[in-house]
């Protein structure tokens, strides 16, 4: 399925924040982004609105959207937080999964390999994001998903350049597959464990994704 033309804006936007085009503080003009996109404003402002949701951006009533870029301190804490969740998230999915819970977080995994094995760093995102998400339907536990799903997104962009790091991606799909076999075997403890490390940024691997971000064109 082809991207919507909004999403591709917004991912455009996100790679022109982290390259330093836009600023914190930087006023992103609809109509002008419209005329540079070739576009009508409602896809623009589909875009828009996906980066306040993800806290890249904020809307300033009758003032417009303007480029919010969290700093490494709060970036980590962020971090640290969603560990924390998918680490409670794995644990619980280990007790309370159901084997056709199971079955499909199974196939997510195999959509991620699929595009490992095509070296689509994008679609393998979209598929991991899934993956995740299977976990926290599969925990059983209302609040905790809705957490979990609220932090993703707002991680989105800055999970999703991690993955352009050489190797991560292999790297990522390996700790699917020990997840995977931890939930299916009931071993809570290893699910939480492994998570908590798989979604956890710190020391070499912190410094890297900050790098990342400040990586311009």
């Amino acid at each position: 399925m082809a991207p919507k033309r909004a999403d591709q804006i917004a991912e455009a936007l996100e790679q022109l924040v982290f390259q330093g085009e836009y600023e914190d503080g930087h006023r992103l003009d609809e109509i002008k982004l419209a005329e540079h996109y070739q576009v009508s404003r409602t896809p623009v402002r589909e875009a828009l609105q996906r980066l306040v949701l993800s806290g890249m951006a904020e809307q300033i009533p009758r003032r417009g959207v303007f480029v919010r870029q969290p700093g490494p301190v709060e970036l980590l804490e962020m971090f640290e937080t969603m560990a924390e969740l998918e680490a409670a998230c794995g644990r619980f999915a280990a007790a309370r999964m159901t084997d056709d819970g199971i079955d499909r977080l199974s196939e997510a995994n195999e959509r991620c390999k699929a595009a490992v094995n095509r070296d689509d760093a994008s679609g393998y995102y979209d598929e991991n994001e899934r993956f995740h998400q299977e976990i926290y339907r599969g925990a059983t536990n209302a609040f905790l998903q809705n957490e979990a799903l609220r932090l993703q997104n707002r991680l989105k962009p800055y999970r999703r350049v991690q993955l352009r790091f050489r190797g991560r991606m292999a790297q990522s799909l390996a700790e699917h597959e020990a997840i995977v076999d931890a939930i299916r075997s009931g071993n809570g403890e290893l699910a939480s464990n492994i998570l908590r490390e798989h979604v956890t940024v710190q020391g070499e691997k912190f410094q890297q994704l900050m790098a990342g971000l400040k990586k311009t064109a």
